[in-house]
């Protein structure tokens, strides 16, 4: 028998979410803001669930950068961060709306003005 061919991991993504498959709250998307609440960790955790809030620790991340870096599918990482802000562990912030981003012609003008004050 030879190894794996792909990187995908061999137990199924269900799995890390406990059977669950859809998460209690659907206004999590792709680029929502997770952050950790920095308590400890409760004792009977998961250990997918603990190694989000592990990620989470000290910082933020989005639910795609958490997916990849657990190295989990987007939709089982929306399972557990959901279950995590259920029990009051992470906060989730929505994306920016491309709205409220600043112009872009904007941002290359300033680039520039700075660039020749450098000079």
């Amino acid at each position: 028998m030879t190894g794996r061919r792909s990187g995908r991991p061999l137990v199924p993504a269900y799995l890390s979410t406990g059977g669950v498959a859809r998460p209690s709250r659907n206004s999590l998307e792709r680029l929502s803001v997770l952050t950790g609440a920095g308590g400890p960790a409760p004792a009977g955790l998961p250990s997918a669930q603990a190694a989000l809030l592990g990620l989470l620790d000290g910082g933020s991340l989005t639910v795609m950068e958490s997916a990849a870096l657990l190295r989990l599918p987007v939709s089982a990482v929306r399972v557990l961060a959901a279950a995590l802000i259920d029990q009051g562990l992470v906060s989730a912030r929505p994306p920016v709306p491309p709205a409220a981003l600043p112009d872009r012609d904007l941002l290359k003008r300033v680039a520039d003005g700075l660039r020749a004050l450098k000079l």
